[in-house]
């Protein structure tokens, strides 16, 4: 079984396709209409493999309210490995992207964290070596 979709639920879809495209660098894989809603996946330029992001409204109340604890919280809702963080961070940064923890070296890796402006933290990875 491959996996190939990786979802982030988002409080407005196209505030999201913004900021994971112009911001964050992404590829708009699917954008599909359907209804009050669409299917959108993202793509990394960087990757070669199948794996989309899913940008998924968070209509469902529950959905909502899992989202908000976890951001309330400080718990990232999914994580992004970078090949250099530092370089990542300033980029992002000088972007006006807002940090809630700059890059921590944590044991093997190092660790940052932002707000994705639609109701998540997302966490960045740089492996050590």
């Amino acid at each position: 079984m491959k996996m190939y979709i990786k979802s982030v639920m988002v409080d407005d879809q196209a505030k999201a396709l913004a900021f994971y495209t112009d911001i964050l660098g992404f590829d708009v894989k699917h954008n599909i209409p359907m209804g009050e809603h669409s299917w959108i996946t993202l793509v990394s330029p960087e990757e070669t493999g199948e794996v989309e992001l899913a940008l998924e409204p968070n209509a469902y109340p529950a959905a909502a309210e899992f989202q908000a604890k976890l951001k309330a919280d400080g718990i990232p809702w999914t994580a992004f490995r970078v090949d250099d963080i530092t370089a990542e961070h300033a980029r992002l940064t000088a972007a006006g992207v807002d940090f809630t923890q700059d890059p921590t070296p944590a044991g093997e890796v190092t660790l940052a964290v932002f707000d994705d402006t639609c109701g998540n933290l997302i966490q960045l990875i740089e492996l050590a070596g």
